[in-house]
């Protein structure tokens, strides 16, 4: 509650429910855009999980070598791992990865971005 009281005063809500409300459309709309994404696609997949979490991303990311065309992976702060994928391939495989990441409990972020 603490957090979403600062993002209300931070961003300048009347309450907390415009704050959700806000939450809720961007969450909508971002996913009503990747899902009509079709064909080949390019872009980028970002992950931040704990270093406890990488074999975790590791078994996920071995089913999708075939449109992933580079991977970094950095642990950038204590306990903290940042995976970064550039993606080129099918939309629909894209998707799949994506979606895969985010619903792992192990990742604490995911953030998906169409080039």
């Amino acid at each position: 509650m603490e957090e979403l009281d600062k993002l209300q005063v931070d961003l300048g809500y009347s309450g907390r429910s415009e704050v959700v409300r806000a939450a809720i459309r961007l969450f909508l709309m971002d996913g009503h855009e990747k899902q009509r994404l079709e064909g080949n696609v390019n872009c980028l997949l970002l992950a931040i999980h704990s270093h406890e979490a990488e074999h975790h991303v590791t078994q996920i990311k071995s089913k999708y070598q075939d449109i992933i065309h580079t991977q970094l992976h950095n642990r950038f702060k204590e306990g903290k791992c940042m995976e970064l994928f550039i993606l080129d391939g099918d939309a629909g495989r894209v998707k799949e990865l994506a979606a895969e990441l985010q619903r792992n409990e192990e990742n604490e972020y995911v953030k998906f971005i169409v080039i």
